[in-house]
C-alpha cells in the first residue's frame, strides 16, 4: 500500500506502521471500532477556514470536539469555521474520511490538540479511506512542523468528521 502521504513520510524518514480496515462508514469512531484502537487516540483530521482564503489542518482526538473559538485567537483571527467538504478535498488532494496531514496538494499549516501529546502512539489517516498510520504523535509534529495547542472543548465527547 502506498499512498502520496506515506510516500511522503518515507522521504522524511519517519517511521510509522500502516493498518488497513474495510471503510464503510468515514469518522474516527468506525475506524477507531475498526483497528481495535482508543478512540482517544485515533485522530480526525479536520480542515478549517481561517477566513480571507486561509486554511489549516486541525489534528484533534476522536472523543473530542474542535473549540472553534480556541481555534481562531490561537491563528489571532477573528473567527474560524468547519471547512465544506469539495474545498477540504481541493485544499488537501484527499477524500473526506482520508484526509491526511501529510503531503497535501497545498501547503496548509498544522495545529494538534495537546492531550495527543500524552499518547506514545496515535492512529492518523494515510491518504486512503480505510488505510492509517500508527506512529508516535510527535513525529506527525516533525513531519509537518506543526504547532501544539489546547483546541478541545469541554469535557470528551464523539464528534464525526
Amino acid at each position: 500500500m502506498s499512498t502520496r502521504a506515506i510516500r511522503f513520510l518515507k522521504e522524511k524518514g519517519i517511521d510509522f506502521e500502516v493498518v488497513e480496515y474495510l471503510h464503510k462508514k468515514k469518522g474516527a469512531v468506525f475506524a477507531a471500532q475498526s483497528l481495535g484502537f482508543p478512540l482517544e487516540r485515533t485522530i480526525k483530521t479536520l480542515v478549517v477556514d481561517l477566513g480571507r482564503k486561509n486554511h489549516v489542518i486541525v489534528l484533534m482526538p476522536g472523543d473530542r470536539n474542535l473549540d472553534l473559538k480556541r481555534l481562531a485567537v490561537f491563528f489571532s483571527v477573528k473567527r474560524a469555521a468547519m471547512a465544506d467538504t469539495a474545498t477540504a478535498e481541493r485544499l488537501t488532494g484527499y477524500l473526506v474520511g482520508g484526509i491526511s496531514p501529510f503531503g497535501t496538494k497545498h501547503d496548509l499549516p498544522v495545529v494538534m490538540e495537546q492531550s495527543l501529546l500524552r499518547f506514545d502512539k496515535v492512529a492518523v489517516n494515510a491518504g486512503k479511506r480505510g488505510v492509517m498510520l500508527i506512529m508516535e504523535a510527535r513525529d506527525i509534529l516533525l513531519a509537518v512542523n506543526g504547532d501544539v495547542c489546547r483546541l478541545a472543548s469541554g469535557s470528551p465527547d464523539v464528534e464525526e468528521g
